[in-house]
């Protein structure tokens, strides 16, 4: 395998004053499996499409070995989906593709249908199959696991355990554990490379974090010393000087004026010795802690309700014409349960989430909601955000200072909340919906895959938010990890 070298990489998105990367350098080999990782904002995608040659760029990459990007961009999704492959491979060979669909349990028949019909998950399973039927590229894969559900996650996590040469996207802590075996993070103030999983990763930004932290201590408290003891032997030797008459020479001990003197020359030289190590503590002081990552506090304050249970579902049937997607299903949810539903894509958890909250769903069976309940919906699409901030605070009533704090909390800073909320990353935009979520004043939140597109880090605040505070919610979410820590009850669906 090669490497792949850049160096002193620099990049500037047009109309912005602020750039992505800054005389970055680093180098890895095409044969890792490698995790690419980084909180929302931080370029994760742009270096994929600098590493593509999409964009112009200052400093070097160089890479003997030509790049392959998922997802790719399908023109013609009513065609049939051999005719996407074609698209996205025009040197595709059938059995290899075969062999990989094989192993992504896709059926060959998907091949005639037009690529449209397919669900999110065979689209996706169908783009890395492709992707991994052709050799001699280097892949770069963004964020496949959005459109798969957890069986999903696992099979392809599994799948890519097996492969070797990519760079992979992804902010789920269980996926990325189970297939790289290295790391690449960019970081508030570098990019860097671990060896191991995301696992080990954190385990060792987390030492290293805790070391830097107990040194920074340690360097306040010796800066705070020498400081002190600066400040007294100046003051010390400003007074013996005032005191001084003559010029003796400082080694006839009987003249006491001129001893002083020599003396308080001596003081004031160890005083500006003692000036010099605060500068120097103090400039190693700066060396420490650039890349600690905040996981500061959320907070959540949900309305009490008036009784324990807050809704009820009973017998539900969901049915889109002829095709049934959920049957004799019930649901009750009382204060303080924290309940995931959990079943494979197309069985109807987000129609459920849906009919609770009171939209329009085809349905048989009972809903029952307590008289006056207020619930906090976040869906899985951002599209529908637009405008500016402030018109979302009006627009939900809610508190202005606490929605910045949340964002500023979840590494979304205020000044990048005053353009129109659309040119956020994906994952930024999302952080924008839970944040409003978070400050509506509600007995019940409802969320629908909120953590599509959010980085590690925020993922952990915001399970470490929900363990604190235990607010009743209702939620569907793939990520394993936050499930598992997370949910009080588990709820299973199948397919109708």
């Amino acid at each position: 395998m090669s490497l792949i070298h850049v160096k002193n990489l620099t990049f500037t998105y047009d109309g912005s004053y602020e750039p992505v990367f800054e005389n970055a350098s680093f180098q890895i080999d095409t044969g890792w499996r490698l995790g690419l990782i980084g909180r929302n904002g931080r370029g994760k995608t742009t270096l994929l499409r600098l590493l593509c040659g999409t964009y112009p760029y200052q400093g070097t990459i160089s890479a003997s070995t030509p790049v392959s990007y998922f997802p790719y961009l399908i023109r013609r999704p009513e065609a049939p989906a051999i005719d996407a492959v074609s698209e996205m491979e025009p040197d595709y060979e059938l059995w290899r593709l075969q062999c990989e669909m094989e192993k992504l349990r896709l059926d060959e028949s998907i091949l005639l249908r037009s690529y449209a019909t397919l669900s999110g998950g065979e689209q996706t399973k169908l783009q890395l199959a492709v992707l991994f039927s052709s050799e001699q590229h280097y892949l770069l894969i963004d964020e496949p696991t959005n459109h798969l559900d957890l069986p999903g996650r696992e099979l392809v996590s599994r799948y890519l355990s097996r492969k070797r040469g990519f760079l992979l996207v992804s902010h789920d802590r269980a996926f990325l554990d189970g297939c790289v075996d290295h790391i690449l993070s960019i970081n508030r103030a570098d990019i860097q490379v671990c060896r191991g999983n995301f696992s080990t990763w954190m385990e060792n930004r987390e030492r290293q974090d805790a070391f830097e932290q107990r040194k920074n201590e340690k360097l306040l408290r010796e800066i705070a010393r020498l400081q002190d003891t600066a400040r007294e032997k100046t003051q010390w030797a400003g007074r013996a000087e005032a005191r001084k008459i003559g010029s003796a020479p400082a080694d006839r001990p009987d003249n006491y004026r001129s001893y002083q003197g020599a003396k308080a020359e001596r003081t004031m030289a160890r005083a500006k010795a003692i000036e010099k190590r605060r500068e120097a503590a103090l400039e190693e002081k700066k060396l420490l802690l650039k890349n600690l990552e905040r996981r500061e506090e959320l907070k959540l304050v949900q309305l009490p309700f008036y009784t324990e249970r807050l809704a009820e579902l009973r017998n539900i049937r969901i049915a889109y014409g002829a095709r049934t997607v959920c049957d004799s299903f019930g649901l009750s949810v009382r204060a303080g349960e924290r309940i995931a539903l959990q079943g494979p894509n197309g069985c109807g958890k987000s129609s459920i989430l849906h009919l609770l909250c009171g939209m329009d769903v085809p349905h048989g069976g009972e809903v029952r909601r307590g008289s006056g309940l207020r619930i906090s919906f976040v869906g899985q699409n951002t599209s529908g955000l637009c405008g500016s901030a402030a018109e979302l605070i009006r627009e939900k009533e809610i508190d202005e200072s606490r929605f910045y704090s949340i964002l500023n909390k979840l590494d979304v800073p205020k000044a990048q909340l005053e353009r129109d909320l659309r040119l956020l990353s994906e994952g930024q935009r999302k952080k924008v919906l839970l944040a409003a979520s978070l400050c509506e004043r509600a007995h019940l939140h409802v969320w629908d895959e909120p953590l599509n597109y959010i980085d590690v880090i925020s993922r952990i605040q915001i399970e470490e938010l929900l363990l604190r505070f235990r607010p009743t919610i209702v939620f569907v979410e793939h990520d394993k990890a936050f499930c598992e820590h997370v949910a009080t009850r588990i709820v299973s669906m199948q397919k109708a």
